[in-house]
């Protein structure tokens, strides 16, 4: 397996001089949420291009790719080259090329050298990609995707579409397919696009996922492969144990079901939290509508302060009075820290609740009892309550969770994506080179001018093209980090201490045409780890010894055909080394 080798040497290389942009650290009682945070965190090379806008949608593929990375890792206004539309407004997009994710870009790419030039096209969306707030980050996201989507399909018809989503990206793709999946034809079209033009959908750390899912929710084998790629990810049914972090985004996918792959690792927290967390998930729920990013540079001030008490402030009121719209909620089993879990969701919609239902049937009306005396009882199940849905809380912050999923040197399962094959479970491809693989496939179909065969099985040539891709995908980073040193806040939220690579300040961003600050990657290959204190600070290993990885091509054998359908998890950026020299120690 001389492909395997090679393969796996580069992701070591890239894994160990990747350094982590942000490292929100919460207090311990809040890890799960610094975990959680962080993960959205990845950055990438910031875009120095002219500001000239390019590429139309008028310029029809037979198959896009929309791609949605994670924090920070998204093209920026003013420094990005961005897609127009038909009428040559610019759009919140860049394609591929224009802009460069280092954890994307082996995914998304992988089609372009085995169709025909201008056959196939990726696009990334520009997004805030921030936490300030997180809620508004992603629709935000959600609303551009859409918005760059509805303007492909109206220039060309005939375009068939794939979407891909990381870390916080994969928030955003895992909304704008469910809402795809679930539209209603309406005067003979729809919304955003018809969900038959969208072949297959790739979510990598999915926050939104159900517990007890499968890589291909939907799909006939849902823990084996998608209904339309007739290759296995894995032999087995066990799904990954724990749940999403953003639970309030769970749901199917409607019509999009079985063209699904939502990959999560068992040790990502932002997709495989364990259940009863109650407490930790109230504070996740609260720590979406802060304004994390300032805690972060600037700690607990008295701004920062306000923010946080103006949100605890607003879901306290609105479990008061969700509470006082319920007239018989005191002859309920629903505990207080329920509720508080339900109104902190930014979802939530008052006057929605429904009543509960008393726990007795007395011969005395509800409503001719004083609330008083349901007190005992309430009581008794607030603290049963508390003790029962937040089981694994304590196990959770012991086991470090911020290290569990976003360990240094990108040690963490939230990176598992890119190198976890496993041949003795059947896994030959890593989740990465499976999606890459997948997507290749589609290509080919879509330029042929095919319906989706869903029995279809890759040939050897398709595999082989597919690692060739991954692995010639290269990302140089363009501009020498700037350091962003933060404080640690002390409240109720996430309160990270951080020093987090940054290129400029950051910029606001409207919900058109989106700008963040895009955080660089280092671009040096070294034999030497760095440390945790190196990848926070930006600072160059000592003597690293920088070298030059060729580039091999090989025959990989074909992965065991098994039964159609099998599972699949997520991307992974695999790089090719370029000799280059370290660059020097940014000013903090």
């Amino acid at each position: 397996m001389a492909f395997r080798s090679d393969y796996l040497v580069r992701c070591r290389t890239y894994l160990v001089q990747h350094r982590l942009a942000t490292a929100i650290a919460a207090p311990a009682t809040l890890g799960v949420v610094a975990a959680v945070a962080a993960a959205y965190s990845v950055t990438s090379p910031a875009q120095q291009a002219d500001t000239q806008l390019r590429a139309s949608v008028t310029e029809c593929h037979d198959m896009v790719t929309i791609s949605v990375a994670g924090r920070g890792d998204t093209p920026a206004q003013g420094t990005t080259k961005l897609l127009v539309d038909a009428n040559g407004n610019p759009l919140p997009a860049a394609l591929s090329g224009d802009h460069s994710s280092e954890w994307v870009d082996p995914v998304v790419n992988a089609p372009t050298d085995d169709v025909d030039p201008g056959s196939y096209a990726a696009v990334y969306i520009a997004y805030p990609a921030d936490m300030a707030t997180y809620e508004d980050a992603v629709t935000t996201g959600v609303a551009n995707t859409q918005q760059v989507m509805r303007e492909i399909a109206q220039a060309c018809p005939d375009t068939q579409f794939a979407i891909v989503g990381y870390s916080e990206g994969a928030d955003v793709v895992r909304r704008v397919a469910m809402e795809i999946g679930h539209q209603e034809q309406q005067d003979g079209g729809y919304a955003i696009v018809d969900p038959g033009k969208v072949t297959g959908v790739v979510i990598l750390a999915d926050s939104g996922r159900s517990a007890g899912d499968g890589p291909f929710p939907g799909a006939q084998n849902p823990n084996g492969n998608p209904d339309n790629f007739d290759q296995l990810y894995q032999n087995g049914g066990t799904p990954v144990p724990g749940q999403g972090a953003v639970a309030g985004t769970s749901g199917d996918f409607g019509a999009l079901n079985g063209k699904i792959a939502s990959f999560c690792s068992d040790g990502d927290l932002t997709c495989a939290a364990p259940e009863n967390i109650a407490l930790l998930q109230l504070v996740v729920n609260v720590a979406r509508q802060m304004n994390v990013d300032a805690l972060e540079r600037e700690g607990l001030n008295p701004t920062t302060g306000q923010d946080v008490a103006v949100v605890l402030s607003r879901v306290a009121l609105l479990a008061l009075a969700d509470i006082q719209s319920q007239p018989n909620w005191m002859a309920s089993d629903e505990t207080f820290l329920e509720v508080l879990l339900r109104v902190s969701d930014p979802a939530y919609e008052p006057g929605k609740a429904t009543t509960p239902a008393p726990t007795t049937g007395d011969s005395i009306s509800t409503d001719q009892m004083s609330p008083l005396a349901y007190l005992p009882q309430k009581v008794l199940n607030e603290i049963v309550g508390l003790i029962v849905t937040n089981q694994n809380t304590i196990p959770v912050i012991l086991s470090d969770p911020y290290n569990l999923t976003l360990g240094p040197n990108a040690s963490g399962h939230h990176f598992d994506y890119w190198r976890d094959a496993d041949p003795g479970t059947g896994r030959t491809l890593t989740s990465a080179e499976y999606a890459a693989a997948w997507l290749t496939h589609l290509a080919k179909q879509a330029q042929a001018g095919e319906p989706v065969d869903t029995k279809a099985t890759p040939t050897p040539e398709d595999l082989d093209d597919a690692y060739r891709a991954a692995a010639e995908t290269t990302t140089e980073p363009t501009s020498t980090p700037a350091t962003r040193t933060t404080a640690a806040p002390t409240t109720s939220g996430p309160a990270p201490v951080t020093t987090e690579p940054s290129t400029g300040s950051p910029t606001t961003v409207p919900s058109t045409t989106d700008t963040t600050t895009t955080s660089p990657a280092p671009g040096t290959t070294t034999e030497q780890a760095t440390t945790p204190e190196q990848a926070e600070t930006g600072t160059a290993p000592a003597t690293p010894e920088a070298t030059t990885a060729p580039v091999t091509t090989t025959t990989r054998p074909v992965p065991t055909q098994v039964a159609v359908n099998s599972t699949s998890e997520a991307p992974h950026p695999s790089t090719t080394p370029v000799e280059t020299t370290t660059p020097a120690a940014p000013a903090r």
